[in-house]
C-alpha cells in the first residue's frame, strides 16, 4: 500500500526512510546555489550557498554549528544515531565502526571556478589533528563542465611555495591535468591530490565525514589563506600531505569512470572509504539494507520497504535507515545511491 510520509516525533526510534529538505550553510566562500535552488524546486537561492550537507553528522571546520542535519522531528541526525545505532547503521556496521557513519554527501554548485587545494590522508590527519578521517571523495558529475585533478609533470615544494607567494593560479592549474567531465561521470579524488572544481559544474560529492582542507590558492577568494589555510598547522607540515606524483594522462584517467561506461559505481580506489553507484531503475531494482542516502536526478518512482510504498520524485534527497530492511525501486527515474564502505569478511 502506498503511506503518506509522516514526521516522526522527537525521540522516537526511525526505521522509515526520511525526505530530507536543504542544510545549505551560508556564507560559503564561493558562489553557488542557484542550481541546487533549482534542482529542489525552491522558489529563490540564498547568495554564497553552493553546498547541501546531506544526512550530516559533521561540522564546518571551525563552526560547530553549522553542517550537522536536523530530521523533520528537529533532533540532530547524529544524536539519534547515537540514541540507536543498530536501528540506523545495522549491527555489523556498529561492530567495524562504531557510531560513525564512514559518509558525508553533499550537493555543491560551483558558482565560480573552486581554488586549487587538497585533502589530508586518514594517517596524517589523526597524527596531526586528532581526526578520526582523512577526506577522500568522489564526484558524480550532474551538469558538465572542467575539473583539475593531479599534477601532470614533476614539481617540487619550492616550486609550489613560489606560487603560493605570488598567487599565481595560472601556474598552479597548467601544471595540473584538466579534464572534462559530462552528466554521469564519476571522479574519484584521493587523499593529498591537488584538484579544483571548474565554474558551472553541479555534482554529487561523497567523501569522508570530515571538513578539512590545505589551500594552495586563495587570492581570488574571500579567504585569509596565509592563516586559515593550513588546519592551524603552519604550511610547512600541512605540505608534507601533498601528493607530488607526476600523473601521466591514462594514469589520471584510471581515477574517472565515464558515463557510458557499463560499471555503476566508482574507481576502486575509492572501495576502502565510500560507496556511490548510479541507478537507472527501467522497472524495479533492489537494494539491501544499508545505512544510505538517495538523491533523484530525475524521473519518478515508487520506494518499497516493509511493504510501504512512497513515490521519490526529481530532485529529492531521502536518507535510508539499516532498519528499514531491503528496499525496491520501482517506476523509470535516475538515482545516485551513496552508503558506506562495505566490511571486510
Amino acid at each position: 500500500m502506498f503511506r503518506a510520509r509522516h514526521t516522526v516525533s522527537k525521540g522516537a526510534v526511525l526505521k522509515s526512510p526520511v525526505w530530507l529538505s536543504a542544510n545549505q550553510p551560508r556564507n560559503r566562500f564561493y558562489e553557488g546555489g542557484e542550481k541546487i535552488a533549482t534542482f529542489r524546486g525552491l522558489r529563490t537561492a540564498t547568495p554564497y550557498t553552493p553546498e547541501d550537507w546531506i544526512a550530516s553528522t559533521t561540522c564546518i571546520f571551525g563552526s560547530p554549528e553549522q553542517g550537522p542535519t536536523r530530521l523533520p522531528s528537529g533532533a540532530l541526525l547524529r544524536d539519534e544515531i547515537e540514541r540507536a545505532p543498530d536501528v540506523w547503521l545495522g549491527g555489523a556496521h556498529v561492530e567495524a565502526f562504531g557510531t560513525d557513519t564512514k559518509l558525508l554527501v553533499k550537493l555543491l554548485d560551483a558558482g565560480q571556478r573552486l581554488p586549487v587545494h587538497f585533502h589530508p590522508s586518514g594517517i596524517f590527519a589523526r597524527q596531526n589533528l586528532g581526526a578520526a578521517h582523512g577526506k577522500a571523495e568522489a564526484w558524480y558529475i550532474l551538469e558538465a563542465g572542467d575539473v583539475f585533478l593531479g599534477f601532470n609533470r614533476e614539481v617540487r615544494q619550492h616550486e609550489i611555495r613560489g606560487w603560493m607567494a605570488a598567487q599565481d593560479h595560472e601556474a598552479m592549474l597548467a601544471a595540473m591535468h584538466r579534464i572534462a567531465v559530462s552528466s554521469g561521470d564519476r571522479i574519484y579524488v584521493h587523499p593529498g591530490m591537488p584538484h579544483a572544481i571548474g565554474a558551472g559544474v553541479f555534482l554529487v560529492e561523497v567523501q569522508e565525514p570530515e571538513d578539512m582542507s590545505v589551500l594552495l590558492e586563495w587570492g581570488q577568494f574571500e579567504l585569509d589563506g596565509e592563516n586559515e589555510g593550513h588546519l592551524g598547522l603552519g604550511f610547512g607540515r600541512a605540505l608534507t600531505a601533498l601528493d607530488l606524483t607526476a600523473w601521466s594522462r591514462s594514469g589520471i584517467n584510471a581515477f574517472v569512470v565515464r558515463a557510458d561506461d557499463e560499471s555503476h559505481g566508482l574507481p576502486p580506489g575509492a572501495a576502502p572509504y565510500f560507496r556511490m553507484s548510479r541507478l537507472m531503475v527501467r522497472g524495479t531494482t533492489h537494494l539491501e539494507a544499508s545505512f544510505g542516502i538517495l538523491i533523484v536526478v530525475d524521473g519518478e518512482a515508487s520506494l518499497e520497504t516493509d511493504g510501504i510504498r512512497n513515490v521519490v520524485r526529481e530532485g529529492e534527497t531521502i536518507l535510508v535507515p539499516f532498519g528499514a530492511g531491503p528496499i525496491a525501486l520501482t517506476g523509470d527515474a535516475h538515482l545516485v545511491y551513496c552508503a558506506p564502505p562495505l566490511m571486510q569478511k
